[in-house]
């Protein structure tokens, strides 16, 4: 899955493989038997999303 293809995904929850970086969408995940990496590593971490919330100071 390319960058522009996460991107697109938005307000999905996207995961990121500890060891080799894959990204993987949330809806990707449920289709597998398992939640396991394409590299076999079972460690993901929610990706951040790109946007930065910026608050106004009172």
């Amino acid at each position: 899955m390319s960058n522009s293809e996460i991107e697109k995904v938005f307000g999905g929850v996207v995961y990121e493989c500890v060891r080799c970086g894959t990204k993987v969408t949330a809806e990707e995940l449920a289709q597998l038997p398992e939640i396991k990496c394409i590299c076999g590593y079972r460690v993901l971490k929610k990706a951040r999303p790109p946007i930065v919330k910026q608050v106004k100071a009172v």
